[in-house]
């Protein structure tokens, strides 16, 4: 007989608590956004440049980093959605013979061409030497050996998470450095975050509604 498997027991991620996300071994992760770098539009010395740069960072970290880049097709059907109420509410035929033509052409070019939409991220993590959880903690538990009390794990918990953000502030300032701006999402940007890369179907049909609204509200003010 089939047993119904919850999918949170296949995520790495325990959960998250203070823009922190605490995994299931014990480590603690920050994810930073960052901005883009048009590489390719430097001259051949500011490219040297930050490619040096770059290399210093990396060298001076004593922590494992992890460069995300997120890659999703880009919904441009708020925008037409957008452009088709304006078309509607427009008086001036002129107008609404032009806004008629570029719907056709944005629609045509995006059926032609694949347009993606990308997102840079930098995972910062801090694992403590001894991380007791899972199999070992319910282990712990059955041989009698009782837990920290709450105000002991909350004090440990702000001690990994001090020790973590030092490790933050010194990829930001490395980041800096190269020309990139960065910022660590909170809790409800990760949860959000998360929630599009486990349900991506999903986190587009609510957006694509949230945008209508959005549009919907701006033609009527």
């Amino acid at each position: 007989m089939a047993i119904g498997v919850s999918s949170q027991q296949f995520l790495a991620i325990d959960t998250i608590r203070e823009n922190v996300i605490l995994m299931k071994n014990g480590g603690l992760r920050v994810v930073l956004m960052c901005s883009s770098l048009n590489f390719a539009l430097k001259s051949a010395e500011e490219q040297d440049a930050i490619v040096y740069q770059f290399q210093n960072m990396l060298n001076a970290l004593d922590f494992p980093v992890q460069f995300i880049v997120h890659s999703r097709r880009l919904n441009i059907e708020p925008y037409l959605d957008e452009l088709l109420e304006r078309q509607k509410a427009e008086d001036n035929e002129l107008l609404k013979l032009q806004i008629t033509e570029y719907l056709e052409f944005v629609r045509t070019f995006v059926e032609m061409t694949n347009i993606m939409s990308k997102t840079f991220y930098v995972a910062v993590s801090y694992t403590p030497a001894i991380a007791v959880t899972g199999f070992f903690a319910g282990l712990l538990y059955a041989l009698g050996i009782k837990q920290k009390k709450t105000q002991d794990a909350a004090d440990t918990f702000d001690e990994y998470k001090s020790q973590l953000w030092q490790r933050v502030d010194t990829v930001v300032t490395g980041l800096s450095r190269l020309g990139v701006r960065s910022a660590p999402l909170n809790t409800e940007e990760l949860i959000e975050l998360f929630y599009g890369l486990y349900n991506p179907t999903e986190f587009e049909q609510a957006a694509r509604t949230s945008n209508n609204k959005e549009a919907r509200n701006t033609n009527y003010e």
